[in-house]
């Protein structure tokens, strides 16, 4: 295959087609992205036949920050008959891997969503054709490669697969999250979200335990805060506003009403510094460094706002400055960086010490 499929937030289609162009050039592998602006994906055509089959193995998906998925596909199947949709796919089957799930899919914008019922109909027809064609095993195994078929419209579609080690294992690439009633806001769920993308299921006992303290910068109302709190965890809220009272009578939160960029912890046993202040990106990025380097926390959970303009070229030089901050000064960590689906104007940071100095 030659085409290399992503999903991404619609009106970020530039920003993700500039990020898979720079990334596939420095695996040598050579071709232009295609978009159009509001349609929520971007299809990266390479010159070479199979070298969509070689990103999907080679381009790290963890490092991509704007794009949901990630499919090798087919060029797209247009005009299909509403009466016989199958027959096209299963020409193009062949070029399949052996998969163990199939996931019948669609870009995440309102027109595509009046799709989604179509596609969930679609997908047992479908499914019981792939495993006569032999492409599909019976059972479901989550260790083989995944099938997609992706509707951008109810006539036009792609066909192909992503890899279970290199790819996002939800529906679309999109955490299915419900708002809790009783939190101060929704921008709670950019940290619940950011649990899930950063953070794997099996070590969430161990990382986000209870009884560990946390640092939130910027946290009036508490959105963040109440995360933290479902948790057990203790929190030092940081904002000069007034914080939920319902966090507040937890009795699990201590409320400093301080410039966030002039906090010091009181003590330094802070496991989580948690931040999602309106303020410059290169100002937020810088001050995170600084507690890394300092030993004041762990991991962090942060967001940099993003520019009208030069979205990906802002956020590329404010991680590669931190970086080099970083190992300037000794620091050892792991950092992955996405644009979440409860993001707007802004993209979503993790970063993990590995030295314990």
């Amino acid at each position: 295959m030659n085409h290399l499929l992503l999903y991404c937030r619609p009106g970020f289609e530039k920003e993700c087609g500039a990020e898979v162009q720079d990334k596939a050039t420095k695996l040598e592998v050579f071709g232009f992205p295609r978009l159009k602006v509001n349609t929520g994906y971007v299809v990266f055509e390479c010159y070479q036949d199979g070298d969509a089959d070689k990103l999907v193995k080679k381009l790290n998906f963890k490092e991509l920050i704007f794009a949901r998925q990630m499919v090798a596909v087919s060029p797209l199947l247009e005009d299909l008959d509403p009466e016989d949709r199958i027959s096209p796919l299963m020409e193009y089957a062949d070029k399949l891997p052996l998969c163990g799930d199939l996931r019948v899919e669609m870009p995440d914008t309102n027109d595509a969503k009046e799709l989604s019922k179509f596609c969930r109909k679609f997908t047992v027809p479908l499914r019981q054709a792939l495993r006569k064609k032999g492409v599909l095993l019976a059972k479901e195994h989550k260790k083989k490669p995944v099938a997609h078929v992706c509707f951008v419209s109810p006539g036009c579609c792609f066909i192909g697969y992503s890899l279970p080690n290199n790819n996002s294992s939800f529906f679309m690439g999109i955490p299915r999250l419900r708002f809790p009633a009783d939190a101060p806001s929704r921008s709670t769920l950019k940290l619940e979200e950011a649990f899930h993308v950063f953070i794997p299921k099996a070590e969430w006992e161990e990382r986000l335990a209870p009884g560990m303290w946390a640092v939130d910068l910027g946290a009036c109302p508490g959105g963040w805060t109440y995360q933290l709190v479902q948790r057990s965890m203790f929190v030092h809220a940081i904002d000069n506003g007034q914080m939920a009272q319902s966090l507040m009578d937890t009795g699990q939160v201590k409320h400093h009403e301080v410039d966030g960029f002039k906090f010091e912890p009181p003590r330094k046993n802070i496991s989580w510094l948690v931040c999602d202040m309106i303020e410059k990106p290169a100002r937020v990025s810088q001050l995170m460094g600084q507690w890394l380097i300092a030993g004041w926390t762990k991991e962090t959970i942060f967001n940099l706002k993003l520019p009208m303009n030069r979205r990906y070229e802002e956020v590329k030089e404010d991680i590669a400055n931190l970086k080099q901050f970083l190992f300037d000064n000794g620091v050892k960590f792991e950092l992955q960086a996405k644009h979440l689906y409860h993001d707007r104007e802004e993209v979503t940071v993790h970063i993990r010490r590995t030295n314990g100095n």
